[in-house]
This record gives structure tokens, sequence and C-alpha cells, in this order.
């Protein structure tokens, strides 16, 4: 065998059998799988537990519906946490971030335990609060802890309960959520209207909250006017001073529908200083002021024959019951028809001497109030066109 053939030989012993066998199938690899993105963490569960913590890793918080602390009761509260200690926990909500404690409830507990000198205080404290009172949740339950004491001022509940309002909730929710009726919570809300001069008088136990609503109905500029009155002492109680607003808000409703203003006058007299001259029939239209004149003549002429009713009320006063007896128990109806007779005539008059005192009240309010009108007039007038 030449040398060629055997090149030839090997050559062709070394080729594959056939084209398709010479190429090798390309291996395709499986696509990589994206790693899947991790799952947001659950949030951490809510966990209570009771320990003692050092006052000076809790701080207050902020949004504290609560502002207004007695000094003077804490200062009790002081004297009787260093001869017994703190006899409720307060309620602290854990900072992962900071490692510090801040208040849900107890804020007064805190600042007394500070002023007794102790180092620390027993707390229910929560982990795994996110947002403390930055929250729906963290601020209502703040809000609860404080109405369940009564700590609260009645314009802390009120800011309090427009918060939660600011959250989104009406105030029939708000009421739902603390365990209050809604006209408590609504009557809460009306004293936010009060201007600063009445809301410190309440702050300061000066005024009834039931009467501060009263005053919250009216305009701002009453509001001022009415507690220098109250100040001053010109209502002889509470309940006058309420009529006394009511009539005044009445005034501004009719002052309103005729584009003007309702003032008070700054130096309104007081109902005791009130008669007829300071608010005569001049105040009415020339038409019905005759009417008035003649209606009153007539009224003060049956008043004036009360005198007569009041003679035999007194008479039979002062009659000997057995006397009494004797008298009536033989007459028409007897002893119970005209019993009921006077007791209707009690009724009859009980009845006008209430109206007479809302009378008076609005006298007070007309004698003491000024229309004022400019700044209404120039501002309400519609514009004529130019002809």
């Amino acid at each position: 065998m030449t040398a060629t053939t055997a090149t030839i030989k090997k050559a062709t012993a070394k080729a594959p059998a056939n084209k398709d066998a010479a190429k090798k199938p390309t291996t395709r690899k499986a696509p990589t799988k994206k790693a899947a993105a991790p799952a947001p963490a659950a949030p951490a569960a809510v966990k209570t537990a009771f320990k003692t913590v050092p006052l000076d890793r809790i701080d207050r918080d902020p949004n504290q519906p609560r502002e207004v602390f007695d000094q003077e009761k804490l200062e009790e509260l002081a004297a009787s946490i260093k001869e017994i200690g703190v006899q409720q926990a307060v309620s602290l909500r854990y900072i992962p971030g900071t490692k510090r404690y801040m208040l849900i409830a107890g804020e007064r507990r805190w600042r007394a335990s500070q002023i007794a000198g102790k180092a620390d205080i027993p707390a229910m404290v929560t982990h795994g609060l996110e947002g403390g009172s930055e929250t729906l949740e963290g601020f209502e339950r703040s809000v609860a802890e404080n109405l369940s004491r009564e700590n609260m001022t009645p314009l802390e509940e009120a800011r309090a309960f427009k918060k939660l309002m600011d959250f989104g909730l009406t105030p029939e929710a708000v009421a739902k959520r603390v365990g209050k009726s809604w006209n408590y919570v609504d009557l809460r809300l009306s004293l936010l209207k009060l201007v600063p001069a009445v809301q410190e008088a309440l702050l300061k136990g000066h005024l009834p909250v039931g009467l501060a609503w009263y005053a919250s109905q009216i305009s701002p500029a009453n509001q001022n006017a009415f507690i220098a009155r109250w100040t001053r002492g010109q209502f002889n109680s509470p309940r006058e001073a309420e009529m006394f607003c009511t009539r005044v808000r009445n005034e501004e409703q009719e002052a309103a529908s005729q584009s003007v203003m309702f003032v008070l006058a700054e130096d309104a007299p007081g109902a005791d200083k009130v008669d007829d001259s300071m608010f005569p029939e001049l105040a009415v239209d020339v038409d019905k002021r005759e009417q008035i004149v003649a209606d009153r003549k007539k009224l003060v002429g049956k008043i004036g024959r009360l005198e007569d009713a009041g003679k035999i009320l007194q008479e039979i006063a002062d009659l000997d019951p057995d006397t009494l007896a004797l008298l009536l128990s033989g007459a028409h109806g007897g002893i119970p028809g005209n019993k009921m007779r006077i007791d209707h005539l009690r009724q009859v008059a009980t009845k006008a001497a209430q109206n007479l005192a809302k009378a008076a009240t609005a006298a007070t309010v007309l004698a003491g109030a000024l229309r004022v009108a400019p700044e209404a007039e120039a501002t309400n007038t519609p514009k004529t066109s130019a002809s």
C-alpha cells in the first residue's frame, strides 16, 4: 500500500458517515428564571406586655388630645405617689427606631411621678403599633383612654373629635367609636366656634358647658358682647343667659334675611335697667304704632285686674282648713271642683310668668342692641345698571 493510499484511508476513517452527523446540534439552555420578588414583610403583630420603664425613656405624644394639666392636682398626685406609688400603669407604645417609648395614656401620672422624684413607672407597653396617634387607630385609642377617665376638658374633647373627623369619619361614626351619643359629639364640636374670650371662660370653669353651646350659636361679635355681660354679672342665672343667647340668635337670623348686620351694643344695660323708653313703638312701622299703643293699654288694664284675683287667692290661703272645708263642701263642685279651678289658674300663671321672663330677655336684647348696616349694605346692595 502506498503512502498516498494510507493517507486516504486514514482520512476516510475519520470522516463522519454523513453530512448531518458532521453538524452537532446546538444545545439551547433554558431561559434563566428571574428570582421572584421577596414578599413584603408582614406587619409585626401587636403585642402588649407589662413592664417597668425608666421615666427618662418616655416621651409625651405631641398629638395627645389632652393639653391642660392642673398643676395643683399634679402636686397632690405626686404626694400620693410618694406615699403609695403609682396605682395604675400608664399605656406606652414602643418605638423600635429610637428604642424609646411614647405615651398613649397616663401623661398625668407620668408628670406627677417626675415631680415625686421617681426613676421609673409601671406601664402596659404595646409593641408593633405603627404610627401611633398619627393614624386613626392610634389616635382613637388615645382619645378613648382619656374619655374613659374623664380627664379631658370640653374643648380638648371638641378638638379630638374634630381630628377624628379629619381622618374621614362622620360625626355619627365618631360618636360610635368613642362611645358617646351623637348629641354629645355635636355639642362638643360646636364649642370650636367660640371666640377666644368665651373659650377661656369655659376653660377656667367660669362658664357652664351647656351655656357655652348657646353662645356658640351666635356670631363672634355678639359672643364677645355676651361674655362681657356674663362677666359683669348681668344675668340672674344660666337659664336667663341661655334665653338671651337664643333671642340674639333669632334677631341675627331676622337681620340676615334683611341683608343687614345685628351687633349688640357694648354698653347694653342689664335686664333690671330695661324700661319702655329704651325700645318705644318708634322701632316699628308708622301704621302699627297706634295699634300697639291701644293694645298696650288693654293689656296693662287686664294685668291690673289680677290684683283682685290675688286678693281672693290670699283670702283662701289664710282660711283655716276646717273652715274652708265647711264652706266649700256644700258648694257647687265641692272642694275637688274648686281646687281644680285654682290648679288651672296656677298652671296658667306659671306659663304667663315664663313668657314674661322670655319677654324680659327680649327687652334686654332690644334695649341693648344696635342694627349696624353700613358694611352689610355696602356689600349686599345690588348694583343698578346705568340708564
